[in-house]
């Protein structure tokens, strides 16, 4: 009797494929994972990298992930028509190409997962409130995460400057509407999820142990945060200590400054590890800055592509 091996064809899944493959508690599950793998050191991540093109840019960032078998890259076109992304993920067992996935909802699903996982070792335990400044697709990733790795929290705050877009935001997620900054950024949890140039995040607005989480701001010259924030932190932490060193504006100033040292930035990894304690007490504030790594990118694209496999969803290629 000759013995056939399973085989598997790669697959093309849509935007709407993955909207139904992963769910945030997928991807929570999955990204707090690839932080114990960084933390041991079985993925080698590798910071976006930006080429302009007319009246935009081509970003490209990749990740190897040893414990997951998959290698990923993602790219993207952020253009003045829409930003149309796309993951590729690598079998690396097999040396096979696996999975060609759009990924606007993965990146949205992962950059939220990021923060709730930030979230669930850095709040204040009992945290009740979060408060958001942004109303964008990025802004509503964080509420879902954050929701569900914080069950405590049962107020939502949130500010944009469109009005409209806010309320549609505020009816959509059941969030109440804020009429300033100040609002959302006194909250026990606040997020910052804007494509501003400038702060929107005052220090002297945070209450005793609030969390940060900063998540918009990915280039080198734009800052969430003021100087103050980061003055009254006790504990700072990023994804990436390599790419915040590159693209991440809201500690890069701040360190030229002489307001912040490189040495007392630490990975978020570290404290999902164990190797270092979240917080010391209560009353500390906490910062995160997320910037978006690959690594998490190639951790949900590995679920959407697990689940399309057990169920029969997706093209194949």
């Amino acid at each position: 009797m000759v013995r056939i091996d399973w085989c598997f064809l790669a697959l093309f899944l849509s935007e709407s494929d993955v909207a139904s493959l992963v769910s945030v508690a997928d991807a929570l599950e999955a990204v707090e994972g690839c932080f114990r793998r960084l933390a041991d050191g079985q993925i080698e991540n590798r910071p976006r990298t930006r080429s302009p093109v007319p009246g935009g840019a081509f970003a490209v960032m990749s990740a190897v992930d040893a414990g997951l078998g998959l290698a990923g890259v993602k790219s993207y076109a952020s253009l003045p028509g829409g930003t149309p992304f796309v993951l590729c993920l690598f079998d690396l067992e097999r040396a096979e190409l696996a999975a060609v996935i759009e990924a606007d909802r993965l990146g949205q699903l992962r950059t939220g997962a990021a923060s709730g996982v930030a979230a669930k070792h850095l709040a204040r335990g009992g945290a009740r409130t979060l408060g958001v400044i942004g109303c964008g697709w990025q802004a509503e990733g964080q509420v879902e995460a954050i929701r569900h790795a914080v069950p405590t929290v049962e107020q939502v705050v949130a500010y944009c400057r469109s009005r409209d877009r806010l309320a549609d935001f505020c009816q959509r997620l059941g969030v109440e509407p804020a009429d300033s900054h100040r609002e959302p950024g006194a909250q026990e949890v606040v997020v910052t999820a804007t494509t501003s140039r400038d702060p929107v995040l005052r220090g002297e607005w945070l209450r005793l142990g609030a969390l940060v989480c900063a998540v918009g701001a990915n280039r080198r010259h734009a800052r969430e945060l003021d100087d103050v924030v980061l003055e009254r932190a006790q504990l700072v932490c990023c994804d990436s200590l390599e790419q915040s060193k590159l693209e991440s504006g809201d500690l890069v100033e701040p360190v030229e400054h002489g307001v912040l040292d490189w040495l007392e930035v630490h990975e978020l990894q570290e404290v999902v590890s164990g190797q270092l304690p979240a917080r010391q007490s209560d009353e500390d504030i906490v910062c995160f800055k997320s910037n978006g790594l690959a690594a998490w990118d190639v951790a949900v694209g590995a679920v959407a592509l697990e689940h399309a496999r057990e169920r029969g969803v997706g093209r194949e290629l």
